[in-house]
């Protein structure tokens, strides 16, 4: 069977592993410190902390920005995309605040940055979008909804990037994660670059960082003299969601190849693209020339989604809808609204493996298979 996902560990991940474990510090210590300045010198700002895990990292973004959990949230909104990983939303629960949904673009599966506009109220404390597969959702366009919802309603709402697909995506020459709002990535197991579980969030200036480096060890700062942690005044509570030295160090590891990783999505999404257009019951997302997906999946839309998951599996093909539509749980009915553009794909979308492990001979099996039909 061709997997969907494969989780990339380097040649020498456990050798620096081992490294950790016999170093007997398997906590937040020296390689945390060299992964992050590493993190830094490829994103180009220190402005950045790691975390367990991206939803530590979206809950952190969100505590921060939209407030913590209280009466000061209470009827907040958050605007949101259904079509993720609850991982993205959940968190919003957690703090006390209310998701409400913006519908999908189905010619992306980004979010309707139209209905977006015309869902900012004077109660929306922060929107969170997701970049699709590593498709960038259009940061510059974004950017005039929110300015323009600030003059309307007299508050500019805090976005929150989950670039949970899109290490190394990048919009108009600039990478995601540098368009001045907060942005989460992961490095979850299956994902392009991999701490085992982990994650990273970017802030857009010094104070929200010192805050973040702070808040995400329970309001210490870690960066002070270790001699005189224990007698630090908490000023402000915060969580448990630093990362540790074994994660830092696979992490390290998979950062000198990640680059190789994320390249073979791309040239096998290329070849997807350029095979399968026209087929018949099948339709591509779009790809604009302006931007670069990391193409962490590959999501297409067809007609039959049960018959093409089931000749494709009897191929020995992996496929999948990898998500399912957060509106949909029954712990966010009160939420439910209509979203006729989400309607119009969420049971025609399905994804077929790109990643690094598909080969020359697997990617045209695959589409010579789906291209005799189903």
């Amino acid at each position: 069977m061709i997997p969907l996902f494969r989780s990339a560990v380097a040649a020498d991940a456990a050798d620096r592993v081992r490294a950790v474990l016999d170093s007997g510090y398997l906590g937040q210590g020296p390689r945390v410190a060299e992964f992050e300045a590493a993190l830094a010198q490829r994103l180009g700002t220190d402005r950045l902390a790691t975390v367990n895990s991206a939803t530590s990292g979206l809950h952190l973004a969100l505590h921060l920005l939209a407030g913590p959990p209280g009466p000061a949230t209470v009827g907040g909104e958050v605007l949101t995309t259904p079509l993720t990983f609850p991982a993205t939303n959940w968190p919003i629960l957690a703090l006390g605040l209310r998701p409400r949904w913006v519908d999908v673009d189905p010619a992306t599966l980004n979010i309707d940055l139209t209905d977006l506009a015309a869902k900012i109220t004077a109660r929306t404390r922060a929107i969170m979008v997701v970049h699709w597969g590593g498709y960038p959702v259009d940061l510059d366009r974004l950017r005039e909804v929110v300015d323009e919802a600030g003059r309307r309603t007299g508050h500019r709402p805090p976005v929150i990037e989950d670039c949970a697909h899109a290490w190394g995506s990048s919009l108009r020459g600039r990478p995601v994660g540098d368009h001045g709002n907060t942005a989460v990535f992961s490095f979850q197991a299956i994902k392009h670059l991999t701490t085992g579980d982990g994650g990273l969030v970017v802030l857009p200036d010094d104070v929200l960082c010192r805050r973040a480096r702070r808040l995400r060890w329970l309001g210490l700062d870690r960066d002070s003299d270790e001699s005189f942690r224990s007698s630090q005044d908490v000023t402000e509570w915060g969580y448990k969601f630093h990362l540790n030295d074994i994660a830092a160090a696979i992490g390290l590891a998979n950062l000198d190849t990640v680059d190789a990783r994320v390249d073979r999505h791309r040239a096998n999404a290329a070849w997807y693209a350029d095979q399968l257009r026209g087929v018949a019951g099948l339709d591509l997302l779009e790809r604009r020339p302006d931007r670069r997906s990391a193409e962490w999946i590959f999501t297409v839309k067809v007609d039959d989604r049960r018959g093409f998951i089931r000749r494709l599996a009897e191929a020995g093909i992996a496929a999948s809808p990898v998500q399912r539509r957060n509106d949909l749980h029954s712990c966010v009915h009160e939420f439910r609204t209509d979203l006729p553009g989400l309607d119009a794909v969420a049971d025609r979308m399905v994804a077929i493996p790109v990643g690094w492990w598909v080969d020359d001979d697997d990617r045209s099996r695959i589409t010579e298979v789906i291209r005799a039909g189903w």
